[in-house]
């Protein structure tokens, strides 16, 4: 059975994949070249250490002596957010994992909303959101009514720009079966209801309500923001480059399910 005790007792650290974490993800990696240099570091210890670096929040120079050198890991990242890497390796997890719970592999309905993320220093696009007086981009995300991300979009460089649109669109591509999404009232605007086929109905709350109430669907959605904020490099937006922000999400929605296909949970 595993546990934490028992994963520090098989790793060198909680982060590392385990065999049967790493069985799962080998098979959807690309394979490395024939040609040129033999690798000097095992894909798995490249892995282990991206997953370092996100789920314990350290910089890329910070990373243990015992790790790949930084410049070689972040080589591989830097590789792989550019091919996609990490929306497709949660794609196809995505899909596993759906089948094996007895479901069809593509969902039919989905929730958006956004999250809220603090910039620091190290720059890149950001905006203001007046509201909050939050100085940073928007996350928005969308998942399947079980939690599981779906699809992530590029994280927008300004709150003013505060639609799920393009998130829907890659739920379109990615999984045409798609047929009902679930935005929250903050997404409502014209260009996610016109982004795709799919049709949109706004969660909202009740007109009599006056006390806290979960609304119906909305909870996933924000069951998924709360797992990735367990990402220390993800509690707030560290990366100046949108893109790796955004391999960073997807990255990190992999992690979930990977852990929990391999447990079998």
């Amino acid at each position: 059975m595993w546990t934490p005790a028992t994963r520090r007792q098989s790793r060198r650290y909680e982060t590392d994949l385990t065999d049967a974490e790493w069985r799962l993800v080998a098979p959807l990696l690309p394979a490395p070249k024939r040609t040129g240099r033999p690798l000097s570091w095992p894909l798995r210890e490249i892995v282990n250490a991206i997953f370092h670096v996100m789920r314990g929040g350290v910089a890329w120079r910070l990373l243990p002596s015992d790790r790949p050198p930084r410049s070689t890991v972040y080589r591989w990242f830097a590789a792989w957010r550019d091919g996609g890497v990490f929306e497709a390796l949660n794609h196809a997890l995505l899909m596993i994992d759906r089948e094996r719970s007895g479901r069809a592999a593509s969902p039919s309905a989905c929730i958006i909303d956004s999250q809220r993320a603090k910039t620091n220093e190290a720059g890149g696009p950001r905006g203001y959101d007046a509201g909050k007086k939050i100085m940073g981009r928007k996350r928005h995300a969308l998942v399947g009514t079980d939690g599981w991300a779906s699809s992530c979009s590029p994280i927008l460089p300004a709150f003013r720009i505060a639609t799920g649109g393009s998130a829907a669109g890659r739920l379109a591509a990615h999984f045409p079966s798609s047929r009902r999404s679930s935005p929250t009232p903050a997404t409502r605007a014209p260009r996610v209801a016109t982004a795709t086929r799919i049709a949109v109905e706004i969660v909202r709350r009740k007109p009599d309500q006056i006390s806290f109430a979960i609304p119906p669907r909305r909870w996933s959605v924000e069951r998924f923001f709360a797992w990735i904020k367990r990402d220390w490099w993800l509690w707030k937006d560290a990366e100046v480059a949108i893109a790796s922000a955004t391999a960073l999400l997807y990255a990190a929605a992999a992690m979930i399910l990977i852990r929990r296909i391999a447990r079998g949970s």
